[in-house]
């Protein structure tokens, strides 16, 4: 039933003009950001104002943007069908020569890119620009819904993987491919990478995309996608992350998430209404860490620091 309810939403929004469509959009982001729980707007306004030292006016402001882009981003996924062929449109990229120079190595690459402005449009319009993208998706606990968003993703142009095969991605990037991953969020603390984000916030990183970089001797790439007041984006690829690869491959792999995060931090600074602050991204850090822990990450901190990262 999800399946169909959202092929019909799809089809009613590709008949509407794109300016009333996001219109209508904006007005579903204001509606249902007060059925958020307040929890969660409180825990995201907390975010905001330790990341970037605003008042809690501004942290409110931020929050609220945060969620409410949603609704015309939902919308431009929903548009598909209608943009998938005038991509060009809507969507400028710069930085598309480091992407192209870094694949004639025949070893693939790796995006490394985050929850901030429509991801899925940035996979979409790199696909159309001729780029072999791969997204790496987190399958949906609705299987109606799981098989809408997937036939979206393929018929923009990407080849869709879930999370958990690892080898799919690594036979791909054999191929050529470009694995586009979301490198932004909360990692399990047992698999993540510990270091001080945003002002020395004690923060977890996910490692994936420098793991998969390091093993195929691939480049590494941070890009993001801004959408601007009149409805069109901006993709950014930022120059290549050489990610090395040494008889210590603990510090090598830190080494690049760490030049990664860099990135990231510089342009959510620069474009904070546009990431998603309503992810509890400290949740690890905050929820588990025991007195043994804090000794550990205290140990760890001053060992990497010794050796300048």
């Amino acid at each position: 039933m999800t399946y169909w309810l959202s092929k019909v939403f799809s089809k009613l929004a590709c008949l509407l003009p794109n300016g009333f469509a996001m219109g209508l959009g904006e007005i579903l982001g204001h509606v249902t950001w007060w059925a958020v729980p307040k929890k969660r707007r409180d825990m995201a306004v907390g975010q905001v104002i330790r990341c970037l030292g605003v008042d809690r006016q501004e942290g409110l402001r931020i929050a609220r943007a945060s969620w409410e882009r949603f609704g015309p981003m939902i919308m431009e996924v929903m548009r598909f069908p209608v943009t998938v062929g005038r991509m060009k449109d809507f969507v400028r990229i710069e930085g598309e020569e480091y992407l192209a120079e870094g694949l004639k190595e025949g070893k693939g690459a790796v995006i490394a890119t985050s929850h901030a402005g429509n991801w899925e449009l940035m996979g979409g319009a790199l696909c159309q620009a001729g780029f072999p993208i791969v997204g790496v998706a987190q399958k949906q606990k609705e299987a109606g819904f799981n098989k809408f968003i997937n036939e979206y993703r393929r018929l923009i142009g990407m080849h869709i993987t879930y999370k958990t095969d690892v080898r799919e991605m690594y036979k791909l990037m054999g191929e050529g491919k470009v694995i586009g991953l979301l490198s932004d969020q909360d990692s399990d603390i047992r698999d993540g990478i510990r270091f001080p984000w945003f002002g020395g916030q004690l923060t977890n990183f996910v490692k994936g995309p420098a793991v998969l970089a390091r093993f195929r001797g691939a480049p590494l790439y941070p890009g993001f996608i801004t959408r601007h007041p009149d409805g069109t984006h901006t993709i950014t690829i930022h120059p290549r992350i050489k990610v090395e690869k040494t008889s210590d491959k603990e510090a090598d792999i830190r080494k690049a998430v760490m030049e990664v995060s860099a990135v990231l931090e510089r342009h959510i600074r620069s474009h904070a209404e546009e990431w998603f602050w309503l992810h509890n991204r400290w949740k690890s850090i905050n929820e588990e860490r025991t007195p043994e822990d804090i000794a550990r990450d205290t140990a760890e901190q001053a060992k990497w620091r010794e050796r300048g990262l």
